[in-house]
């Protein structure tokens, strides 16, 4: 079994780490696989890149620009919604050819286009889609964030202005979405429409076997209408626990230099002022804290690793000690095990990297319990899991795991989750399972 991973990168984002860290799963386990990126950005010799450098950033830079002339030129939400509507064809590369199996993860931004799915479908090979966000069951959309348009159909999108297109750019974009006549001066208002129907016409075969992160994400996948024929089943993504593992507080924190006599909270996000990731929950979660615990302000600090974090400094009640962005897993290892504890106030999450690793290194979580979140948090028995958006319970849980749990327990109870769920042995057998099952009903 030769399996052909595609990804629009090996490494940036929680979707190409998680993709990447099963490429190394699947050939730990047996499979033969390799993976197919746009953007490689690791010395990996099972990752292949397309190398068409130019070609990508034509891609890409054309759909973001459709994008920006539907959204009347505005760039609010230019990258929380895409269309698939430009990217490679990848069916002649020799990496395709000799692949029993493509399985895709995220492929957006000029990766691959809705047509170059379809041409793989029509070259026969059976088609695995791991689902890291909503967007392989919306029209346009990663997060859906409460609507529910995607049960039925996805039309008047709230990312979507209703203000019509200028005519000039009307013209400039009459091609970018096959089919659709933008010369009747609606289409801004119908992108979602038209993106849905060729989704739509792509998934009329149940030729694809879809899998999510998360049970969360399968249950709200289930709910789309475009995959109301589709099988999705629930597969957690893999750790190497070789790697993410407990170390010595005391050590990581002087590696780090961090200081040994502070309790220390950490928050992790690529960019920290994603509104999204909920910094400002825990900005007031702090204050709650202080307020509530004078005490806090002298023994307690926020760790902020991602880029942005010099920030955010000043809007802590406690001493803040920025990371910045960091990309060596060694350094990422040590810093999840210098701290106290991880928080995740975000708004919207499937099943996040951050716990996972988090918790792989003993370090209890607190998050709120929205998403994929309480499936990886056991509420007050390996961290805690604070109601949504509540910034006085977030600071609850935060109060809870440093002054009340017994933290030896919590910190044990978190390796045992990652070790009985997310290991790469568990994750890569589920996988060739459903591997499979594609193999057999392709045949």
């Amino acid at each position: 079994m030769r399996v052909l991973i595609v990804s629009t990168s090996d490494n940036t984002g929680g979707a190409a780490v998680a993709a990447h860290r099963l490429l190394d799963a699947l050939i730990e386990n047996g499979v033969s696989a390799k993976m197919l990126v746009r953007d490689k950005t690791t010395d990996d010799p099972n990752v292949v890149s397309l190398n068409r450098r130019w070609l990508s950033k034509w891609y890409f830079l054309w759909e973001r620009w459709c994008i920006f002339l539907h959204l009347n030129f505005s760039k609010k939400n230019l990258f929380q919604i895409d269309t698939g509507q430009a990217g490679h064809d990848i069916t002649n590369l020799p990496e395709y050819k000799e692949a029993d199996i493509i399985h895709l993860h995220w492929i957006n931004q000029g990766m691959l286009s809705l047509k170059g799915i379809q041409k793989i479908l029509d070259s026969g090979k059976p088609v695995v889609w791991t689902m890291h966000d909503a967007w392989p069951a919306t029209a346009i959309c990663h997060l859906t964030l409460g609507c529910l348009n995607f049960n039925n159909e996805c039309s008047n999108c709230k990312y979507l202005p209703n203000a019509s297109l200028t005519h000039r750019a009307l013209r400039f974009c009459r091609r970018s979405i096959s089919g659709t006549d933008l010369s009747t001066g609606s289409y801004s208002h119908n992108l979602s429409v038209s993106v849905w129907r060729q989704k739509q016409s792509l998934y009329r075969n149940g030729k694809i076997a879809f899998v999510a992160c998360s049970r969360w994400l399968a249950g709200e996948a289930v709910k789309s209408r475009l995959l109301s024929n589709a099988r999705v089943v629930s597969i957690s993504n893999p750790i190497n626990t070789s790697v993410f593992l407990r170390k010595d507080k005391l050590s990581a924190r002087q590696k780090m230099r961090l200081p040994r006599d502070m309790r220390l909270i950490l928050f992790v996000s690529q960019r920290v002022d994603n509104e999204n990731k909920g910094m400002h929950f825990l900005i007031e979660a702090c204050r709650i804290l202080k307020k509530c615990y004078p005490d806090f302000k002298n023994d307690t600090g926020i760790v902020v690793l991602g880029g942005n974090c010099d920030e955010v400094a000043s809007s802590f009640s406690f001493p803040v000690y920025p990371m910045g962005y960091v990309s060596d897993t060694n350094k990422i290892v040590d810093i999840y095990n210098a701290v106290d504890m991880f928080v995740m106030p975000s708004l919207s999450e499937n099943l996040p990297n951050t716990i996972m690793e988090s918790m792989a290194c003993g370090t209890p979580c607190v998050g709120f319990n929205v998403g994929g979140i309480p499936e990886m948090i056991d509420h007050k028995k390996n961290g805690y899991v604070a109601e949504y958006r509540d910034s006085v319970d977030l600071a609850k849980g935060i109060h809870w795991v440093l002054e009340e749990a017994d933290y030896d327990s919590l910190s044990k109870e978190a390796v045992l989750k990652v070790m009985r769920e997310y290991s790469a042995h568990t994750v890569a057998s589920r996988y060739k399972e459903v591997y499979e099952e594609a193999l057999t009903a392709n045949k």
